[in-house]
């Protein structure tokens, strides 16, 4: 993974200097709050419902053991002993204390870490595929490319103040496992017939209040033009993009406007003036970057282990975890493995301090030292063999992150939500811990298949439920919490946006709503059938009936 040189350790340094006697300033009263806040927001500090959240950067979701047992430090020692890994691939702390914010910000420089770029009108963390660079599906590993752009936008004087944040996904697999087509750029990264590296752009994707898949409006741009040609995007979507409201000030308001066509020819044009300049990526830059992502010393092993093997045979709750939770290899013996942070009764993608040391303690033992975030708020150690899987499966279990629910019903995505979030018209963690508790039977969940459930607390969409199978989005009516469902939303190769079946729910309400949803579903399904493909077979109609006149239907059993 990237390691700061010189030029990066020294400017996140001398944020922290500068941060330092800000903070300062606010509290002996010389800033007020208005002054202060465009101040702390771009070092990620937010001020939430009950106190100040900081968010920290992942850079495209990789993180060495060493950061994360700083991540858990700052839990114990700054919050209240646990963190909340987010669909950016970054970590927020809910109950920081705003004096503390220079120290931490110290601790993370320590370990080559920021909050710089988390939040405001700029760039946001760039995010790409868990499984890069062992994917056995890949085409072209992303992660140098994720960096350089994430060099190229850092601290760009041009797009320090653009008219919404902006983010950037990145997929070089056969398989998009990053949402790639709902970001404001997305780069599908393939190789010509040549086998030089290309792209296609995507410009305009997005969720929030107006959710829009992305369109292309480049291909075959060989790698070489990636930041000039983003370059040109931006400084398109900086002259023409809204600033008169903030509901329309996403780029996907723009490209809609103006058509994808006529807004590539508009970058198009502004790309001849950047094309074969400063910008362009060098072979030898390229080359050093590359350098910080090659692949770790993998042991020459055999395609399967023995012991392993039987492991397999003897105990079914250890089959079932290796048959949601760990995905094959590019290198022979080895597997990636999903830790799941969505066990029963607990927040979806929070960690305590206690379980982000033991991942850090197995990422040592069993990973090369390194961990994944996904956007789906799970963790993922990306390389361990074979043999040790039945190992970190016990261990795994000990800490509550072998729940063997990957891809699965329970495997909720949701935003922190009301209980913390002041922009949230609802709460999140209740209801997805109330969807838990109704499907707690594993047995169940798992003869289900796989399918999404993504919460969020409002329209921002933080929480992805416009991409989920069932989306389930917070409203405000009348000062009091309710709930919208959608369903059909995909993400992947062929996304989809979900559709909103109705009027919207109380709290209650919703558990027994997603019950017969799957009730419907379960009864319309085709043998083998995922949720996604009954719901494009049968409609949105038999999900309608059901929720809406259950009183004519029979009592969902669990």
């Amino acid at each position: 993974m990237y390691r700061y040189d010189q030029y990066d350790q020294q400017i996140v340094d001398e944020r922290v200097v500068q941060f330092r006697d800000q903070v300062r300033r606010r509290v002996s009263g010389a800033l007020d709050e208005e002054e202060f806040k465009p101040l702390r927001l771009q070092n990620g500090l937010y001020m939430q419902r009950h106190a100040y959240m900081l968010r920290v950067a992942i850079p495209y979701g990789n993180l060495s053991s060493r950061q994360m047992r700083m991540l858990a430090h700052i839990a114990r020692e700054h919050d209240r002993g646990y963190g909340h890994f987010s669909t950016r691939t970054n970590i927020q702390y809910n109950w920081i204390e705003l004096e503390e914010t220079p120290e931490i910000l110290e601790k993370l420089a320590s370990v080559e870490m920021h909050g710089i770029q988390t939040s405001g009108n700029c760039i946001r963390n760039i995010s790409t595929d868990q499984f890069a660079g062992v994917a056995p599906d890949e085409y072209v590993d992303p992660r140098p490319y994720c960096e350089i752009l994430r060099q190229w936008s850092t601290f760009h004087p041009e797009f320090a103040w653009l008219p919404r944040k902006f983010k950037i996904a990145i997929s070089g697999s056969e398989t998009d496992r990053a949402a790639t087509q709902l970001h404001d750029i997305g780069i599908y990264l393939s190789r010509s017939e040549s086998g030089e590296v290309v792209a296609s752009v995507l410009a305009g994707g997005g969720m929030g209040r107006t959710p829009i898949l992305g369109a292309i409006i480049k291909k075959d741009l060989p790698w070489q033009h990636l930041a000039s040609y983003c370059e040109a995007v931006l400084r398109v979507y900086n002259r023409y993009g809204r600033r008169d409201n903030i509901y329309k000030a996403r780029i996907k308001i723009l490209v809609k406007a103006l058509g994808a066509e006529q807004f590539a020819e508009q970058v198009e044009a502004e790309w001849a003036h950047l094309k074969d300049g400063p910008a362009t990526i060098t072979e030898s830059e390229m080359a050093r970057v590359a350098s910080f992502f090659t692949a770790p010393a993998y042991e020459s092993l055999p395609a399967t282990d023995a012991a392993y093997e039987q492991h397999l045979l003897d105990d079914r709750a250890f089959a079932r975890w290796v048959e949601r939770n760990v995905r094959a290899h590019k290198q022979p013996g080895y597997a990636s493995v999903t830790l799941s942070l969505k066990p029963h009764n607990a927040p979806p993608g929070d960690a305590t301090d206690a379980q982000m040391e033991a991942v850090a303690d197995w990422a040592d033992r069993f990973s090369f030292g390194e961990i994944r975030v996904t956007h789906e708020q799970n963790l993922v150690l990306a390389d361990v063999r074979r043999s040790d899987l039945f190992a970190l499966w016990q261990l795994a279990r000990e800490q509550h992150f072998a729940t063997p629910n990957i891809g699965l019903l329970t495997d909720i995505i949701a935003c922190p939500g009301g209980d913390f979030c002041s922009l949230a018209n609802a709460k999140s963690i209740p209801i997805a811990e109330a969807i838990q508790r109704r499907f707690d039977d594993l047995d169940y969940v798992y003869d289900l298949g796989e399918m999404s459930l993504n919460i969020s607390g409002c329209i921002n969409s933080c929480g992805h439920h416009h991409i989920g199978n069932i989306g389930i989005l917070g409203v405000d009516k009348d000062g009091s919490e309710w709930y919208q469902v959608s369903l059909g939303g995909k993400q992947g190769n062929a996304s989809a946006i979900g559709r909103v079946i109705g009027r919207a729910f109380a709290a209650d309400e919703v558990p027994d709503v997603i019950s017969h949803i799957i009730d419907t579903f379960v009864e319309h399904r085709i043998e083998g059938e995922r949720f996604a493909e009954t719901y494009t077979r049968i409609g949105v109609a038999p999900f309608k009936a059901r929720v809406y006149e259950p009183q004519q239907q029979p009592q969902a059993q669990r």
